[in-house]
């Protein structure tokens, strides 16, 4: 009986151990998205979301749009820095990245919930076309801001 306890306690310890951090599924996203490509890539982190069916037109769509980022159209992927980083609760986190390309750079945004027990995707978003305007008009934001300081 002992032997049994033991074993359980010590499958539940790595079972824990086991489960993936937003950290960790980004990491495997990256993997997944230059070793397989985008479409494997996002099924595979949306896989951690039950409620979430990966044929969803959404879903679709953001694949779609994505399979844009090829070397032909965008250049060559150079890999990502992290922009921010914003904890709302320890249940939910929002992940920023910048994935540099020869020709732009491009901005993904991962969110996580943690209902209970396990992370999972809540949201990914993609921004190309828009990232380069958006920063042009926070620079502009903050040149304002820091001019109003003076």
């Amino acid at each position: 009986m002992k032997k049994i306890l033991i074993l359980i306690t010590i499958l539940i310890s790595f079972s824990l151990s086991a489960q993936s951090t937003p950290e960790q599924m980004i990491e495997d996203f990256f993997s997944d998205y230059q070793s397989k490509g985008v479409g494997q890539a996002i099924d595979n982190i949306y896989g951690s979301n039950p409620w979430i069916n990966s044929q969803t037109d959404a879903i679709i769509n953001l694949k779609n749009k994505m399979s844009d980022l090829t070397e032909e159209y965008i250049g060559k992927f150079h890999g990502r820095d992290l922009i921010t980083k914003k904890e709302f609760s320890d249940k939910y986190v929002i992940y920023t990245y910048l994935v540099r390309y020869d020709r732009q750079p491009v901005r993904f945004t991962f969110e996580f919930y943690k209902p209970s027990n396990e992370w999972r995707i809540h949201s990914f978003k993609y921004n190309g076309d828009k990232f380069e305007s958006e920063l042009e008009e926070l620079t502009r934001i903050y040149n304002l801001d820091l001019e109003n300081k003076n």
